[in-house]
C-alpha cells in the first residue's frame, strides 16, 4: 500500500514593497495507516523566487493561494524525487531495525 502524500506551505516570505513572494517554506508529508498504526513522515525544504511585479501571471502576497504557491514549489523542486523519498521513509518505519524498551 502507499503512503497518502500531501504537500502545503509552511511559511511565505514577501517583499513589502510589492507583495511579490520571494521565499517559500513548504512542507511534504506522506502517511499511511498498518495494523491500525499510524506510519509518517514529513520532508521540508524551501524554494527561493524572484516574482516580477509588471508580469502579466504576477500574483501579489494578499490574492495567492496555496495551489499557486504549490504550483511555483513543484516547478522548482524535483516534486516525484521528494515523494520517493517520503515514500520509502515511511516503508522503512513499517519494518524498524531497532525497538526500544525492557524484556520483563
Amino acid at each position: 500500500m502507499a503512503a497518502t502524500i500531501t504537500w502545503f506551505v509552511q511559511d511565505l516570505r514577501r517583499e513589502t514593497t510589492n507583495d511579490g513572494i520571494t521565499l517559500v517554506r513548504w512542507g511534504c508529508h506522506g502517511v499511511e495507516v498498518v495494523d491500525g498504526v499510524k506510519i509518517n513522515t514529513t520532508e521540508f525544504g524551501k524554494t527561493h523566487h524572484t516574482p516580477d511585479p509588471d508580469a502579466s501571471d504576477f500574483i501579489a502576497y494578499a490574492s495567492v493561494a496555496e495551489a499557486d504557491v504549490l504550483g511555483w514549489v513543484h516547478a522548482a523542486v524535483d516534486k516525484d524525487a521528494i515523494e520517493a523519498k517520503v515514500q520509502a521513509d515511511v516503508d522503512a518505519k513499517k519494518t524498524p531495525t531497532q525497538a526500544t524498551g525492557v524484556p520483563w
